[in-house]
């Protein structure tokens, strides 16, 4: 999508009602992410982030838009990441609440309401760039590039630990597995790791012991969970512990190490490499993002929400203050004009520095950001930052080995559509 010209940005605004009445109008945002069940810890820190950003906004008034304020508030709504909960959810924001924005995970629960956004025009925020396509120009993943920044914790340790050669993966065959083992596929490949086994299961599978001793017996140095739910990485890291396994941990994700540490042993957990830092980490002091301050937000977090810090605790509320700043500089919350002002300039500030709007080759549209990301390291016990990653830089070298995994396991956005597409067909004979 191209930034609009001023005249044409002028020419929107002018043809859609402004928000004049004063502080009384109030702005919903919808949050559709699963509150509970094993996907919890992806969607239920992120309200709670989000509601210390909505409280910090409201404590200046609200919504600058047009020199008045505007007063946000949080609408969640728990769609246990089910389908069929995420399709009655998103009918009650969008009719009954008249969100103005919505925060999403993705994945399996966006895919059958994305087409009901589309024609409302409903500007709509997913952590997963894999649910993005030509046919979803109101979708965006502002915050996190899921699973494409994983690369970076792969192409660390192949520089850092070049003793590791052998990697064995596994990973749930969904909307969330499939793509993270296409990046982890292309990432492995791009290090010159060798892939010795490969375990692909049912996010209803909870055999993490049958799944650790199918990949031990390619004798890996590595062990790589790709994307597994928290629940799945815990079980999986107590399996591989039991099964007496002392190399390198690897995965996306790694929420609530500290009890994970606690059920296994510091010696296997030590070095685990992840991708997302607590935000107390003196890495991220001069980092400039949302709050400008991320040992303040963690430490209020931490204050309010003890013991819930999870991946997403602070994505979904770095979205909001991009969302933000885009109405603020448009003087309206019209979805049009928000896209027009975050693409203006063409680069963004997000959690980690500036970042690109990016996609176009592998999810056929440029509305993902890119920029450097973190890699994280346990270290005493600790998750500690050893290195931002370019992820731009590794696309410019390797992003044909990426397109090339996404292809041979069907993510992407083309093959998308037409699985999407026959689906339709069969309900509609059906």
């Amino acid at each position: 999508m191209t930034s609009a010209s001023f005249a044409q940005r002028l020419a929107i605004r002018g043809a859609l009602p402004r928000l004049s009445a004063g502080v009384e109008d109030t702005i919903a945002i919808g949050f559709l992410a699963p509150l509970t069940g094993p996907v919890q810890s992806w969607g239920l820190p992120g309200l709670n982030g989000c509601q210390i950003w909505t409280d910090s906004i409201n404590r200046r008034g609200g919504l600058d838009l047009g020199g008045r304020r505007h007063p946000v508030r949080l609408v969640p709504f728990d769609c246990r990441y089910e389908p069929e909960r995420a399709q009655a959810g998103v009918r009650r924001l969008v009719q009954e609440d008249d969100v103005r924005l919505l925060l999403t995970l993705g994945g399996d629960t966006l895919a059958p309401i994305i087409d009901y956004l589309t024609d409302r025009k409903l500007l709509t925020a997913t952590l997963l760039p894999s649910d993005l396509s030509p046919d979803t120009p109101y979708l965006i993943a502002p915050s996190e590039t899921h699973p494409v920044y994983t690369v970076t914790g792969v192409d660390w340790l192949a520089r850092n630990r070049p003793d590791l050669r052998r990697i064995a993966l596994c990973s749930q065959t969904d909307a969330l597995g499939l793509p993270s083992l296409a990046t982890y596929r292309a990432a492995s490949a791009a290090a010159g790791l060798t892939v010795v086994k490969e375990i692909r299961y049912d996010p209803q599978d909870r055999d993490a012991t049958g799944i650790i001793a199918a990949m031990l017996e390619g004798a890996p140095d590595i062990l790589c969970f790709c994307t597994s739910t928290t629940p799945m990485v815990h079980a999986l890291t107590e399996a591989a512990h039991a099964a007496g396994f002392r190399g390198q941990l690897l995965s996306c994700t790694l929420d609530s190490y500290d009890r994970l540490i606690d059920r296994t042993s510091p010696d296997l957990m030590e070095g685990f490499v992840f991708q997302f830092p607590d935000f107390d980490d003196p890495a991220l002091s001069e980092k400039a993002f949302f709050f400008n301050r991320p040992k303040d937000f963690f430490d209020e977090y931490q204050h309010r929400f003890p013991g819930s810090w999870s991946a997403v605790s602070w994505e979904y509320a770095a979205t909001l203050d991009i969302w933000r700043a885009a109405a603020e500089r448009a003087g309206t919350i019209s979805s049009l004009s928000v896209l027009a002002a975050m693409k203006q300039s063409g680069r963004v500030m997000h959690a980690f520095g500036r970042a690109a709007w990016w996609g176009a080759d592998i999810f056929g549209i440029d509305n993902a950001l890119v920029g450097d990301w973190p890699v994280v390291q346990l270290q005493g016990g600790k998750a500690r930052i050893v290195e931002f990653g370019s992820v731009p830089d590794w696309l410019a070298r390797h992003g044909a080995l990426l397109k090339a995994q996404m292809t041979e396991l069907g993510q992407m956005w083309d093959q998308r559509q037409v699985r999407a597409n026959a689906r339709i067909a069969l309900d509609r004979r059906g």
